[in-house]
């Protein structure tokens, strides 16, 4: 029909100019029953509605660290036995190897409406965001994604630019729009002031966010959670067994018990180098139970060394989320 937007006139068209077009219906996004877990325990992602498993798969530098062959190998046996949320971002590229997406992409071409699909974008000025999301596409060889996650933010300041005219947010909108994106959610590691004001400020789907350390004070868990919770926002775990890296006689275990037990948690998304671990995680969260208070309590204490610890990778200027082993 004239005059009907299409998302490839809006990927050829700017950000402003193509504000007031006219929207195609949505994608036929999968529901919930269309996800299969293979009877893995699953939670509701907050108001997406959607049932995910525990654990989500983390394609970042652990995954990339992989031999491509292998990789695939964990992917496929993962999402064989229900582990069907997939977790990458436009940026996780290593060495000179092919990017996260574009061998996750090999795999998921044959198996799309299988996978719940998550990227991120990094870019803040629509114009640039915009041809990021297409390449992230045509890496993963798909014409739609499941979450489009806003990556990193940084402060308050970042935070109150993402919905200025023609930056970022006004980009994933008119995808969501258009059908070509279902959800949309922002990630972050370093300030829980500026991920509880993202929760505020904007109507996101999920937030994805760091778990286990404070920065002057910063409660993650205390802070940003809470304000997620409280709109109905799908909260979703990362950096979760990291603390085993600075704190002797932890059990990677015990700290995903820890993640998961938290209030307002659906899932953690959790790198995985080796197939072995893939199959003790999904062992293990098959007969998951949270902990009681009194576990949770020593737990907490047993990590004030680490809340404490001022020399965390993800805090450092410059660090690149997914980069760093």
């Amino acid at each position: 029909m004239e005059g009907k937007f299409t998302r490839r006139k809006f990927v050829q068209t700017g950000v402003a100019a193509s504000a007031t077009a006219i929207a195609l219906p949505h994608l036929s996004f999968n529901s919930s029953s269309s996800y299969d877990s293979k009877q893995l325990p699953t939670r509701k992602l907050g108001k997406t509605g959607i049932d995910i498993p525990l654990i989500a798969i983390g394609c970042g530098s652990r995954f990339m660290a992989m031999q491509e062959d292998k990789a695939l190998e964990l992917l496929e046996y993962a999402l064989d036995r229900g582990l069907y949320y997939w977790d990458t971002a436009a940026n996780y590229v290593f060495g000179n190897e092919i990017s996260s997406e574009e061998r996750i992409g090999k795999l998921l071409k044959n198996r799309r409406k299988e996978v719940f699909l998550a990227t991120k974008v990094a870019e803040r000025d629509g114009e640039i965001a915009k041809r990021t999301i297409e390449t992230s596409m045509k890496r993963l060889q798909t014409d739609y994604i499941d979450l489009l996650q806003v990556h990193s933010i940084k402060s308050v300041e970042d935070v109150e630019n993402l919905g200025k005219k023609g930056n970022v947010l006004e980009v994933l909108q008119k995808y969501k729009e258009e059908g070509a994106i279902a959800h949309i959610g922002f990630s972050g590691h370093t300030s829980a002031e500026a991920m509880k004001k993202a929760a505020e400020m904007y109507d996101f789907d999920t937030m994805l966010i760091a778990m286990n350390h404070e920065r002057k004070g910063q409660k993650f868990e205390e802070q940003a959670v809470p304000a997620a919770g409280s709109k109905g926002m799908g909260v979703i775990f990362m950096k979760v067994i990291r603390p085993v890296e600075t704190i002797k006689n932890l059990n990677p275990k015990e700290l995903i018990s820890y993640a998961l037990s938290q209030e307002n948690i659906s899932a953690a998304v959790i790198g995985m180098d080796r197939l072995a671990v893939l199959k003790d995680n999904i062992d293990f969260i098959q007969n998951f139970q949270s902990l009681s208070a009194a576990k949770m309590e020593e737990m907490r204490v047993r990590l004030t060394p680490f809340y404490r610890h001022e020399k965390l990778v993800w805090m450092q200027p410059g660090y690149e989320d997914g980069v760093v082993l």
